[in-house]
């Protein structure tokens, strides 16, 4: 049976196959993008995926045809230089320390500054940092906006949800689970209520204090990875268990319709990881990740067209991640070259390359763009708008 997972180190999505007799397969997995080798994840032992360590045997340096004369004549010079080097450290750090002191704010008070990208979009804000404190993020690959401009920033793993204020000043957080839980996808209704994809169901929550209100039941059981919030309040949502669905629900989670092979159907090959967006019209926009491609959909459910595919042209995709549709019916989709814009019929745009590798991305009621990237989020303000 063949699986998915995000690569932990450059977060591009990695196809196994897993073997439900004996567990996760055997051995190692090379990621295609970073070509780092890593070793699948494990839910049954609540392992997740992780990179195999590089490790050098010094061993092998004795077969090395180097007196160890030669060694000592040269090791002399260079540990004098070292030592030379590491006091002049010494003494400067001290007033480099006090500069930086002076100039830099703390990354994990949110910093407001104007810095254009690409003439299309302004960077306004920026907060977080690396750690575990409040504010502090160690995977943050989900986002989410309320209608009263509450920002929740999920980590991958772990089962923390912070909750942040619409200037980016920490609220509070709360968590749906435990180290062994994964958080696939994210998303916030107008009324504060959040809701969670983890373990293959769409749970929801009261946004401002975490509690479980219940989960979205579905007929054909568990298996969602994605979910967006409609306009009309209803849900959008990503489903996969050997074929790759998208089912359409109401603001009182009944299904309203199912796209039955959405991508697979369309594009003619499978495809193991979907993320989904929708447009204020109820268009839906499936970003296939495996084929590298965005497939639009009436609010009906009828396909409409696809766009871009794999490469590293603009245009095309590489390790895309998410997608997101602002208020003008523009389709953004972040990859490995930054956050790509196309038009609402697959029109290339331009590219932005924000300072950090944007992984997650959702609009507010202002137009303004929030992107979560595992380690800060930063909010972006489009131009003319």
């Amino acid at each position: 049976m063949f699986r998915t997972f995000d690569c932990p180190k450059c977060g591009a999505p990695v196809k196994y196959e897993r073997n439900e007799m004996l567990g996760a397969q055997q051995g190692t997995i090379r990621c295609d993008y970073c070509h780092s080798s890593l070793i699948a994840p494990d839910e049954s032992h609540g392992q997740p995926a992780r990179v195999v360590p590089i490790t050098i045997d010094l061993r092998n340096l004795s077969s090395r045809k180097v007196t160890k004369w030669i060694w000592v004549i040269v090791a002399i010079p260079l540990f004098g230089i070292l030592m030379g080097v590491l006091a002049m450290i010494g003494a400067l750090a001290p007033v480099f320390y006090s500069i930086s002191r002076s100039e830099k704010p703390s990354t994990n008070s949110p910093t407001t500054s104007r810095k254009s990208n690409n003439g299309f979009a302004d960077t306004v804000l920026k907060f977080g940092s690396e750690g575990i404190g409040p504010g502090m993020f160690q995977d943050a690959r989900s986002i989410a906006v309320d209608g009263a401009g509450r920002i929740y920033v999920g980590e991958y793993t772990g089962g923390r949800i912070q909750v942040f204020d619409p200037a980016g000043k920490f609220i509070t957080q709360w968590s749906i689970g435990d180290r062994k839980t994964l958080l696939r996808g994210l998303a916030a209704d107008r009324k504060g209520i959040v809701y969670v994809v983890t373990g293959g169901s769409i749970r929801r929550y009261a946004g401002e204090t975490g509690n479980l209100l219940g989960q979205i039941e579905y007929v054909e059981r568990s298996g969602f990875d994605d979910v967006a919030v409609a306009a009309d309040g209803g849900l959008v949502a990503a489903w996969y268990i050997n074929r790759d669905d998208i089912v359409r629900f109401d603001s009182n989670g009944n299904v309203v319709r199912t796209i039955r092979e959405a991508i697979s159907s369309a594009s003619g090959d499978s495809e193991l990881n979907t993320r989904v967006a929708v447009d204020g019209l109820g268009n839906i926009y499936a970003l296939g990740t495996f084929n590298s491609a965005v497939f639009k959909f009436t609010p009906e459910g009828k396909f409409v067209n696809r766009f871009s595919g794999p490469g590293d042209q603009p245009g095309q995709l590489r390790a895309a991640s998410s997608v997101a549709v602002d208020g003008k019916g523009r389709v953004y989709v972040c990859d490995i070259k930054g956050i790509q814009v196309f038009d609402a019929d697959g029109r290339y745009l331009t590219v932005l390359k924000p300072d950090v590798s944007a992984f997650s991305m959702v609009f507010n009621d202002k137009n303004e763009l929030f992107v979560a990237a595992r380690k800060q989020v930063i909010k972006l303000a489009l131009k003319g708008d």
